[in-house]
C-alpha cells in the first residue's frame, strides 16, 4: 500500500503570494500546481489580506493538503514592510488552521539550504535546482510561486527530523506555543 502525501508551500507576500503543491507517493516527489496570487493591482491592504485568506481557503479546499509549509518572514530594515510581511503571512496560516491543517514555518535559509545545499543561494539558484527535480519546463516570470514551492519541497525532506521549525496543528497550539505572545 503506498502512502500518499500532498503538502502545499507558501510564499506569503501582500504584492505577489507565491505557491506551490507537491504530491508524495512512496517518497517520491511529483507537481500538482504551481502559481501565484497577484496583489499589484490593488490598493487597499485590508482587501490584499482578504484576498490572500480566500486563495489559501480555495488551494485547501481544492487539494486538501495534508500539510502547510510557510516561508517565515526574514527581518528586514524597513518595518513597514516587515508588519505587511507578518499580516500576510498570519491571514495564511489562519486559513489553513480554520480548516486544521497542519502548518510549519521555515526561515528562507533553511529553503535554500534544503534545496540547494547552500544557506546562501539566490532565488534563481533555488528555481533551477526546483525545476531541475520536478521536471517544469519554464520558470515563472516571478520567481514568488517557486518559492512557494521551495517550502513545500523543504517540508518533505525535512520531515522526521526532531527540529523541523514552528509547527501548529491548531489554534490552541499555536496559543500554548507563543504564551509570552497572548495578553491575559
Amino acid at each position: 500500500m503506498s502512502k500518499e502525501q500532498i503538502i502545499l508551500g507558501i510564499d506569503p507576500g501582500t504584492t505577489i503570494m507565491g505557491f506551490g503543491l507537491i504530491k508524495v507517493v512512496n517518497k517520491k516527489m511529483s507537481l500538482i500546481q504551481l502559481n501565484e496570487l497577484d496583489l499589484k493591482k490593488y490598493d487597499d491592504h485590508y482587501l490584499k489580506l482578504k484576498l490572500i485568506f480566500e486563495r489559501t481557503i480555495e488551494l485547501i479546499e481544492t487539494h486538501h493538503p495534508d500539510e502547510i509549509a510557510i516561508e517565515a518572514p526574514f527581518f528586514g530594515k524597513n518595518v513597514q514592510s516587515m508588519l505587511k510581511l507578518g499580516r500576510a503571512q498570519g491571514v495564511a496560516m489562519a486559513a489553513g488552521l480554520s480548516r486544521e491543517v497542519p502548518i510549519t514555518e521555515y526561515a528562507p535559509k533553511k529553503i535554500k539550504m534544503a534545496i540547494t545545499g547552500s544557506g546562501n543561494a539566490s532565488k534563481e539558484q533555488v528555481a533551477k535546482m526546483l525545476q531541475s527535480m520536478l521536471g517544469i519546463k519554464t520558470l515563472p516570470k516571478n520567481l514568488d510561486s517557486m518559492d512557494g514551492l521551495g517550502a513545500a519541497v523543504c517540508h518533505f525532506y525535512n520531515q522526521g527530523r526532531v527540529e523541523i521549525g514552528k509547527s501548529y496543528t491548531g489554534w490552541s497550539a499555536f496559543v500554548k506555543q507563543n504564551e509570552k505572545r497572548v495578553k491575559k
